[in-house]
């Protein structure tokens, strides 16, 4: 068995989108070519509100998350968000998630993040406790959250 000792985490890199977009589909999102996911890779890592980390095992790329931080107005700071998270199912119970999030709390941090969000369907059960273990809250009593799809623009 592996152990979270086996596995480092850095900036995800170009040459990471075959394996990306492997995780991806594990995630429940199929329909990502290794040539989009390089292309998102790209726009990721000219962004300065955010970064796509992975975690490294045995030369294979073994989970990913992405991380945004979005400037706050009614107040100081900015606002973190786990936009994708995911650990290969093979290695998953193993810390790599954990570590993932822990660097995405540090990555959004040096961006200036005061609060750190994450969202999961309710269909992942099992990613509930995974949070509420990492500390986070369920704030769905408190707010609801509404997504428009836009049109293409040309």
């Amino acid at each position: 068995m592996s152990t979270a000792a086996d596995f480092t985490v850095r900036r995800a890199r170009l040459e990471d989108a075959a394996q990306v977009a492997s995780l991806l589909a594990e995630l429940g999102y199929p329909d990502n070519s290794i040539d989009d996911v390089r292309l998102r890779l790209a726009t990721w890592a000219q962004e300065t509100a955010g970064v796509v980390l992975v975690a490294e095992g045995g030369g294979q790329v073994v989970g990913a998350v992405a991380v945004a931080a979005i400037p706050y107005l009614e107040r100081g700071g900015r606002s973190g968000r786990i936009v994708a998270l995911v650990v290969a199912a093979g290695r998953r119970g193993q810390g790599i998630g954990r570590r993932l999030v822990e660097a995405a709390e540090e990555a959004a941090g040096d961006l200036g993040c005061v609060t750190m969000e994450v969202t999961s369907a309710r269909s992942r059960t099992e990613s509930h406790p995974f949070y509420r273990n990492l500390g986070y809250q369920e704030w769905s009593d408190r707010s609801a959250r509404y997504l428009k799809n836009l049109p293409p623009r040309a």
